[in-house]
């Protein structure tokens, strides 16, 4: 069987390494339109900043050594344009060449990924006006780091723009959050937002919130972003709105999409087109607490979804159960950790719920009064069962977001988190854990 994968990064490569794992015989190979294969997305604001030391720590595999040692076929610089369902070819443009090619196929994976959102600003052509998705992103940005730039603009207040910020205040750049939205990490509630915007202001990033850019001034290079609200003076802007899947070149396929753009895909990771799987950033997932699929594009997903569709292919028949929304940030002192879906959310959802919000500490309150943490508890109005959870704070952060996770995955009850026999000892938690102790005042 000749498998051909669109897409050399986390849903691709993890699809390609279960087959070669778990069959015999069989042709892969991969088309990535990029140079780069395998590497850590989200460790990207970390080599800016200083933190990793250079973006080739960020790979974990060579294109050559998926070829010399797994056999599979791991092609550069090859962008797919269009595909034939009908009869079963890939077409696209070699970059080397510039010669355009085709693969036919037997069964065929689409693990494109994302792209940045770069809105039609006016002036958005000038030098210094930049998007942070891919390794050539962040060495143009180191680069430019290097030209006298001191004021730097960022475009968006979610996890990129946030990490964004720590890491050039550390680096000793000043930085202004521009959000047309009235909060910064949208995907907390208001009140812990509140803690965001309170550790971004201590550090001295500027904030201007509920702007809408309008454009960008300046003759060759930015200098300035023009709002709704007023001119920003900007030596160097970084654009962080959102991604889009990648899936304009599915155009003509009739493969089924959903709302954003994001492909359709069953449990199985199977389009609405025989023989064509869909994973990663360009897929949707379903998500266990919406009970809906939904578009939450996270490299933790990607993988899962990778390895799920590699087996499927290879018809050892595995399925992919869903996502409950858990992610993490870390934001100067703080961590920011969420699971589930927040209050706006169930809202939108059309779900009763009630919320339990305490303060507590991560550890044995006269053990440590240093590591507090704010913790919000949302669960259903009517049979208790809970909903999400977010968490803000210094230290512990991690550990209870992941137990909230697999709560949720479980479809527990804030009742039965009450129940759960969790590590205690004074210098990481209190008699009863934090989660506990919100769960015990749920009403």
């Amino acid at each position: 069987m000749k498998v051909v994968i669109i897409g050399g990064d986390a849903a691709g490569m993890s699809a390609a390494m279960q087959m070669i794992r778990n069959s015999e015989g069989n042709k892969v190979i991969t088309l990535e339109r990029g140079e780069i294969y395998s590497y850590g997305q989200c460790g990207l604001p970390y080599v800016i900043g200083g933190e990793v030391d250079s973006t080739d720590d960020l790979i974990a595999r060579t294109p050559e050594t998926f070829r010399e040692k797994y056999g599979i076929d791991a092609r550069v610089l090859h962008e797919v344009t269009r595909v034939d369902c009908d009869h079963k070819i890939v077409h696209g443009v070699d970059h080397s060449s510039g010669e355009e090619f085709e693969e036919r196929y037997d069964r065929l994976l689409v693990a494109t990924g994302a792209d940045p959102i770069m809105p039609p600003w006016e002036g958005k052509h000038l030098d210094g006006i930049f998007p942070l998705k891919t390794i050539p992103d962040a060495e143009v940005i180191i680069e430019d780091l290097n030209k006298d730039v001191q004021d730097v603009v960022i475009i968006g207040g979610g996890y990129i723009g946030l990490e964004m910020a720590e890491n050039l205040i550390s680096i000793g750049k000043k930085v202004r959050i521009i959000d047309r939205g009235a909060q910064l990490a949208k995907i907390f509630d208001e009140e812990m937002g509140e803690l965001v915007h309170e550790e971004a202001k201590r550090n001295g990033i500027e904030l201007s919130l509920g702007d809408s850019v309008e454009g960008f001034e300046g003759k060759d290079r930015v200098e300035c972003v023009v709002t709704d609200k007023g001119r920003y003076p900007a030596d160097q802007v970084l654009v962080a709105v959102g991604v889009t899947p990648n899936t304009s070149f599915l155009e003509d396929t009739g493969i089924y999409k959903s709302y954003n753009d994001a492909i359709q895909v069953n449990g199985f990771m199977e389009t609405s087109i025989m023989d064509i799987y869909a994973a990663g950033d360009c897929a949707t997932q379903y998500h266990r607490i919406k009970e809906r699929h939904d578009y939450i594009p996270l490299g933790t997903h990607a993988n899962k979804q990778g390895q799920i569709a590699g087996l499927n292919i290879v018809n050892e028949h595995k399925s992919f159960h869903g996502i409950v929304g858990t992610s993490i940030l870390k934001f100067f002192i703080l961590t920011l950790g969420r699971t589930g879906i927040s209050s706006r959310e169930a809202e939108q959802e059309g779900i009763p719920y009630k919320t339990v919000t305490i303060k507590s500490t991560h550890a044995a309150g006269y053990y440590s009064k240093e590591g507090t943490m704010d913790v919000k508890l949302i669960y259903h109005e009517k049979n208790r069962k809970l909903l999400g959870g977010q968490i803000i704070g210094k230290e512990g952060v991690d550990k209870r977001i992941d137990v909230l996770a697999t709560a949720l995955y479980h479809h527990m009850s804030v009742d039965q988190l009450i129940e759960l026999d969790l590590a205690y000892a004074p210098p990481y938690n209190s008699v009863w854990d934090p989660v506990q102790q919100a769960a015990r005042k749920a009403k």
